[in-house]
């Protein structure tokens, strides 16, 4: 309760009271109406053995293991990120995915097929949820539990329970386990009960996404034993398609001379203060900005102010590639702290597979990537910004070849490489 909490004044400081009112009724009224939600109980009770007999059909079916992945991220969200491009990508690889969805953006029925060997599962009826566990303790094919370091809703007796009944951990640590992205004062017990138990449990599989991350877990458990290296990556497919015009970005290319372009969460990581500094340095650049407001810190910033500045808002995933395609330089504009010194950002590759030439900050995650510029101070961005755009052939082949190699795809066999480990 002490995480809601700070959890609502933190938003409550961003949105204010009325707007953060509403959310939090959407969320109680998403999370916790189950318990008086009649008409879907009613329907459950009339569709079970259905529902029932469909889920066994499927647990029946021909794959090689079967992931089970508990999280309140939900499917279809503005920021489409990991959790669904890795269940994407295993559920091609001959694992069946039972994918939890959250009632604040997902509408499912139960159970819905989005894929093959991928269904996304709502268990908003308890009894539905309950009677799901019961079959899935029956699955003799080797079974995984999957959550994310960051996720704050699954609790530790959720994890000992699929543990007792024959299912491994899938651990996937994938941030500093720090309470700002939480939007918390402190790190939910929760989250600090689970790590502390992959800590300790070497038969635990994890994944992390961070040279900093993964030193963090070997050290504490005196090993890599069950340890893989899968950094974020890219959907190919979707950034190298071809793009589709975009009146509000023909706008501001139209009117200046070049688009330095961020899209991902507006937060506190950000440099507002660095940016603010190089907007008013190049006024003839846009200096674009797409994302969700994280936190209060945009506000704040007063960055919005500046003419050159443009806060498009988030979009949406599936448009992304269509704005993106009008920045002249990709950036992460990022502070160096906890957080971005074990930060991969999911972007960098994205960038990469749009053929942009990408400026960051300096962060470890970055400098290994021979087509990422690092600017260390204000300086470096400003050497770096005057002679943007100098695209060449070579530059542009290196940017292709870096983002072929970090593909989600081959993430998710890095994480199969272990689990096959593990079941011999």
């Amino acid at each position: 309760m002490k995480d809601k909490i700070s959890k609502f004044i933190s938003v409550m400081r961003r949105d204010g009271f009325f707007s953060t009112v509403k959310k939090a009724w959407k969320y109680i009224m998403a999370n916790y109406a189950a318990k008086f939600n009649f008409r879907k109980r009613i329907r459950y009770s009339s569709q079970k053995e259905r529902l029932l007999s469909e889920l066994e059909t499927i647990l029946n079916g021909n794959y090689d293991r079967l992931i089970v992945w508990r999280s309140s991220f939900g499917w279809n969200v503005p920021l489409f990120q990991r959790p669904q491009q890795i269940a994407k990508c295993l559920a091609g690889k001959r694992c069946l995915i039972l994918y939890e969805v959250t009632r604040m953006t997902d509408r499912i029925d139960f159970i819905k097929k989005e894929s093959d060997d991928l269904y996304l599962v709502d268990y908003e009826v308890k009894k539905f949820e309950n009677a799901v566990f019961e079959l899935l303790k029956k699955v003799e094919k080797p079974k995984y539990l999957q959550i994310y370091s960051t996720c704050w809703d699954v609790r530790k007796d959720e994890v000992d329970l699929y543990v007792e009944n024959g299912f491994r951990l899938l651990y996937e640590y994938i941030d500093d386990l720090n309470p700002a992205l939480a939007g918390t004062e402190d790190l939910p017990q929760n989250v600090r009960d689970i790590h502390s138990y992959v800590c300790s449990h070497k038969d635990a599989l994890v994944a992390v996404s961070a040279d900093r991350l993964y030193d963090d877990i070997v050290n504490k458990r005196g090993g890599n034993e069950n340890v893989v290296f899968a950094s974020n990556g890219v959907d190919l497919a979707h950034f190298t398609r071809e793009k589709e015009k975009v009146g509000e970005m023909e706008k501001i290319s139209s009117e200046y001379k070049k688009v330095v372009g961020y899209y991902g969460a507006l937060a506190a990581w950000f440099d507002y203060e660095t940016v603010k500094k190089l907007a008013v340095r190049f006024p003839s650049y846009a200096f674009v900005l797409i994302g969700i407001r994280y936190d209060t810190s945009l506000d704040e910033s007063g960055l919005t102010d500046l003419p050159n500045v443009k806060y498009l808002g988030p979009v949406d995933y599936k448009k992304l590639p269509d704005y993106a395609d009008y920045f002249d330089v990709a950036w992460i504009p990022f502070v160096i702290n906890e957080i971005t010194l074990a930060t991969n950002p999911i972007k960098v590759f994205e960038y990469m597979a749009l053929g942009k030439e990408i400026i960051t900050s300096d962060m470890p995650e970055c400098r290994k990537y021979a087509s990422v510029r690092i600017a260390k101070d204000y300086d470096g961005y400003v050497s770096l910004l005057e002679n943007a755009g100098q695209m060449t052939d070579e530059y542009s082949a290196l940017l292709e070849k870096e983002a072929k190699e970090n593909s989600w795809d081959g993430k998710a066999d890095a994480i199969i490489s272990l689990m096959e480990q593990n079941e011999k």
